[in-house]
This record gives C-alpha cells, sequence and structure tokens, in this order.
C-alpha cells in the first residue's frame, strides 16, 4: 500500500508541467503553441526569457529529485518505481491530456535523486557530447544511455547498485529515446538543428 501512495504522488507529481505553470504565472504564452510545441525549458528559451527557462529547468529537474528523495526516505523499496513513475508523469501527465515533455530535466532529477555522482556523471557527459557534436537531442540521448551503464560500473565503489535501479534507469532511457524518435529522423537525415545555430527565416 505504501509503494502504491508513493508511486501515485510521483506520478501526480510528475504531471506538474512547470513550463506550462511558470510561463502562465509570468503572462507568457502556452510553451505547447509555438516552436516545437514542447513543454520544457528548451522551448521556453524560444521565447527569450532566460530566468523564466532556467526555473521551468529547475521544476522540472526538482520534481525528479524530490520523488525519488522522499521515497528514500520513507519507503527506500519504492525509491526505482517512483523514479520511473515520476518520468512517466512529466512525460504523458494527466492534468495536461496526457501530453508533455521529453523527459530529459526529470530524469535528471531523478539521477541526482539516486545519488550526486550519478547525476554529476551523466550531466559531464550531456556537457561533452553537447560541446563536442552541438545537438541537445543527441547529448540527451547519449546521457539516457550512459547513465545505466554508470551505475552499474559504480556497483561497490560509490553505491551498492540495486536490479530494481538499473532496471528503472534502462526503462527511462528506452522512454527518452521514444519521446525523441523526431530528433532521431532528423539526426539520421542531418536536419537536426545544433545548438546556437539559427535557423532560416
Amino acid at each position: 500500500m505504501q509503494t502504491a501512495f508513493v508511486v501515485l504522488g510521483a506520478y501526480l507529481l510528475g504531471s506538474v508541467s512547470f513550463a506550462i505553470l511558470v510561463s502562465r504565472l509570468a503572462g507568457l504564452p502556452d510553451p505547447r503553441t509555438y516552436g516545437s510545441k514542447n513543454p520544457g525549458a528548451t522551448n521556453v528559451l524560444r521565447t527569450g526569457k532566460w530566468v523564466i527557462a532556467a526555473l521551468t529547468l529547475a521544476g522540472d529537474a526538482g520534481k525528479g529529485f524530490v520523488a525519488v528523495w522522499v521515497a528514500l526516505m520513507f519507503v527506500p523499496a519504492a525509491a526505482a518505481y517512483a523514479g520511473v513513475a515520476v518520468h512517466l508523469g512529466h512525460l504523458y501527465p494527466v492534468f495536461h491530456r496526457f501530453q508533455g515533455g521529453k523527459g530529459v530535466a526529470t530524469a535528471a532529477g531523478v539521477l541526482f535523486g539516486f545519488d550526486p555522482w550519478l547525476g554529476l556523471g551523466t550531466l559531464v557527459t550531456w556537457i561533452v557530447m553537447a560541446v563536442f557534436f552541438r545537438y541537445s537531442s543527441l547529448a540527451s540521448l547519449a546521457s539516457a544511455v550512459f547513465a545505466p551503464v554508470y551505475y552499474l560500473l559504480g556497483d561497490h565503489l560509490q553505491w551498492y547498485a540495486e536490479r530494481p535501479v538499473a532496471v528503472a534507469l534502462f526503462a527511462m532511457a528506452l522512454l527518452l529515446a521514444w519521446r525523441h524518435r523526431a530528433n532521431i529522423q532528423r539526426l539520421l537525415e542531418g536536419k537536426e538543428s545544433r545548438l546556437g545555430a539559427k535557423k532560416p527565416t
């Protein structure tokens, strides 16, 4: 019963879209109506409002961290399920007709919730990939793939790897890849936009 409450609470927390909430409070358009139509920090940044985009990023990552942290504090056995649930909530939010974001920031928050070093290692991977290849989507996909690998490699070094957590990380990587399927197609076709590149008007 406790596990069910934790999972449900994590999903409902994940369903809170900070891109929509913060934009509404700031008097900005709904992020689902412009740009990529993705309710996430990157799309909010298209408004030129760095602070609002930063708040969106912090909120989406924060809910991932909080969901796992609360589970670890009160029902440790449910932490892995909470991580997947909050991620699913962001991808398919019940409060927004199941049309959510791509889950990168929330997944990062989940990783930091499991262990700060796991989150940091994955974040560094994103930065390195983004700097060298200048594709945000490619950096996100690579980070998602490496996260469970880092977790398994860190077993008995930084933490004791648990099967439910490893499975949860693999599941989130698959979900993130699914949500980036259009980006993957554009990468294969050479049409994906690079970081810092201006789109033709």
